[in-house]
């Protein structure tokens, strides 16, 4: 028996359902009962009805999906599935970083801690961010973290004044203005499509065509007619936008964009996770209900 085939027989037998990051390795992509970004898989984890969730993405969205929906059993099939960027600040550090600002309103990335979301107002994706922004009442104090690049993309957006925490996705703050100048030099004509954390997408707004979400991207590769599109974030997207659109051939911006946390779950780990009832993810009921406040505003976004 295949591992594809014991996932779906063990799937039925957990009455299970897979969940699965944009930026999963493809082959777990492909037996994922739904496929999204993380505010997709934020709802679709609300919603589920099967008994266990297995999220094959990152630890964060794990505790979110038990956040959203307590009464089931979350797997996360690597507990090495972290995140740099919500590694960039702890619940204490926002804290400290609140008491400096009194009554100033925090928008949070959902790239973040069960414990920082507990301490937010509002969560976000890059999906809804400008939405969420927009949302806050005219003349408060805003403090956004903790990506940098997406807090100056959506402040350039909104025109609302936001103090920026300084984090940013060591994966995508890497892509540099001169990466996107190589690229158009080797396909001149190509639409350019970027993630709002890279670090070129705000230094150099003049040569991106468009600044999308993942999801944003998606529609994007089932719409577009183009015969060529550089993309700049992560790779693991690209196997989704080719299966959409095999007509165009979509290129990353650079091949070394990969983040090592997505990439650390594969199907024998799903298959363990579904047989051996691994590894549960749990958030403490006091930290839970705090969290679910900005979350459930963040899903109605």
């Amino acid at each position: 028996m295949s591992l594809e085939e014991e996932i779906r027989r063990l799937k039925v037998e957990k009455d299970a359902v897979l969940l699965a990051h944009n930026y999963q390795v493809p082959e777990v992509q492909d037996i994922a009962d739904h496929v999204g970004d993380s505010l997709f898989l934020s709802r679709k984890a609300m919603e589920a009805k099967e008994k266990v969730i297995v999220f094959a993405g990152v630890r964060f969205m794990a505790e979110t999906a038990k956040i959203l929906n307590p009464s089931k059993t979350v797997l996360l099939p690597d507990l090495k599935a972290g995140c740099g960027l919500a590694d960039s600040i702890t619940g204490e550090q926002l804290r400290e970083w609140k008491a400096e600002h009194p009554g100033a309103v925090v928008v949070a990335y959902i790239n973040t801690s069960a414990d920082v979301k507990a301490e937010s107002d509002y969560c976000c994706t890059s999906s809804n961010a400008e939405r969420v922004v927009q949302s806050v009442p005219e003349g408060k104090e805003i403090l956004f973290l903790p990506d940098m690049f997406l807090g100056d993309y959506v402040r350039k957006k909104t025109g609302r004044a936001m103090h920026l925490w300084v984090g940013d996705c060591p994966v995508h703050a890497k892509m540099r203005p001169e990466d996107l100048e190589h690229a158009r030099a080797a396909h001149p004509g190509a639409p350019v499509i970027a993630h709002p954390e890279c670090g070129c997408s705000t230094a150099a707004l003049p040569s991106v065509d468009r600044i999308l979400s993942t999801d944003g991207m998606v529609r994007f590769a089932q719409e577009t007619t183009a015969p060529v599109v550089l993309v700049a974030t992560e790779v693991g997207i690209l196997h989704r936008m080719r299966r959409l659109n095999p007509v165009t051939k979509f290129l990353p911006l650079s091949e070394g964009v990969i983040c090592p946390y997505m990439k650390q779950i594969d199907l024998a780990d799903v298959r363990d996770s579904l047989r051996d009832h691994q590894f549960v993810i749990d958030v403490p009921e006091a930290t839970a209900v705090r969290a679910r406040r900005a979350l459930e505003r963040m899903v109605a976004s």
